[in-house]
């Protein structure tokens, strides 16, 4: 059964006061009983692009990418993803993953040193690690105020500024993000 959470975002409420995702807007790709994947998209890493590309064996001088290296969530932060806009493609890299008709994502090796050529268009992000839930803890979560689904925006992930992904996430859902009560959400 479809979820009506994924493809979305996942937008932390005022009360959210876990450093990780405060004020964080959480890309979710995957919703399902058994859990859920999504990745942060307004999280600047302290990684820099260098960094990434002697991982993947490419020379520091062969970097011609300009943009930040994200933190996609507390997750398996060695791991990368690329989050980028297919139709910038005429044939997708393998392994690639529509989340909506504007967003992909990828853990193509070969893509991400593409990228950090600065061989793919302009709407793309590398995220270092991903966000995800075991069995019922999102669902437990968004219960308990911690989350607030809106429908995702591909303009929101590649278009806005960083700093300003969360309250422009509110704003496509017609929340206006200096209304929201900054309680602290429930317990379990």
């Amino acid at each position: 059964m479809p979820s009506l959470l994924s493809p979305g975002f996942l937008v932390a409420s005022p009360g959210l006061m876990d450093p990780t995702f405060r004020r964080a807007v959480v890309l979710l790709v995957e919703h399902k009983e058994a859990g859920s994947l999504g990745f942060v998209i307004n999280r600047v890493s302290d990684v820099d692009l260098n960094e990434v590309a002697e991982a993947v064996g490419m020379k520091p001088g062969d970097v011609r990418e300009h943009g930040a290296v994200m933190t996609g969530g507390p997750v398996a932060r060695e791991t990368g993803w690329v989050l980028f806009d297919p139709a910038d493609f005429s044939t997708l890299p393998e392994g690639t993953v529509a989340v909506t008709p504007g967003v992909a994502v990828s853990t193509s090796r070969a893509l991400l040193q593409r990228l950090l050529r600065g061989e793919v268009g302009p709407r793309h992000m590398l995220l270092l690690g991903y966000a995800g839930w075991g069995e019922g803890q999102l669902d437990n979560e968004i219960a308990q105020g911690a989350w607030i689904p809106v429908d995702a925006s591909s303009n929101v992930v590649f278009a806005t500024p960083v700093d300003q992904r969360w309250g422009e996430a509110l704003r496509s859902a017609g929340i206006d993000p200096a209304r929201l009560s900054v309680h602290a959400p429930s317990e379990a």
